[in-house]
């Protein structure tokens, strides 16, 4: 059942996501979130750095955060968290640090 359970959740990362880069060995997870107004409009990282929305999208692409895939809403980018069955390290239940 877990197997399935995993092909399932890999199926619909597929499919809400437009790329899910492969992490480098020394990629970052996403600890904080950056808001402005309620928008996320930066991360900070596991090793305390802060990237505005565009850098961390970018460092993403080239493999240097793990737990997250690229999406887009019209012509905006953003991150999502790759669905692994678990609530806790969504995006979303990350606290705000700004």
């Amino acid at each position: 059942m877990n197997n399935e359970k995993n092909t399932l959740d890999a199926s619909f990362a597929r499919n809400t996501l437009d790329q899910i880069p492969t992490p480098a060995s020394d990629a970052k997870r996403i600890t904080g979130l950056v808001k402005s107004g309620g928008k996320v409009t930066g991360y900070q990282l596991s090793d305390n750095s802060i990237l505005s929305k565009e850098d961390c999208i970018d460092l993403a692409k080239r493999g240097g955060v793990m737990g997250v895939g690229i999406s887009h809403r019209g012509n905006t980018e953003y991150l999502k968290s790759i669905p692994d069955g678990s609530e806790n390290n969504n995006l979303s239940s990350l606290p705000s640090i700004h």
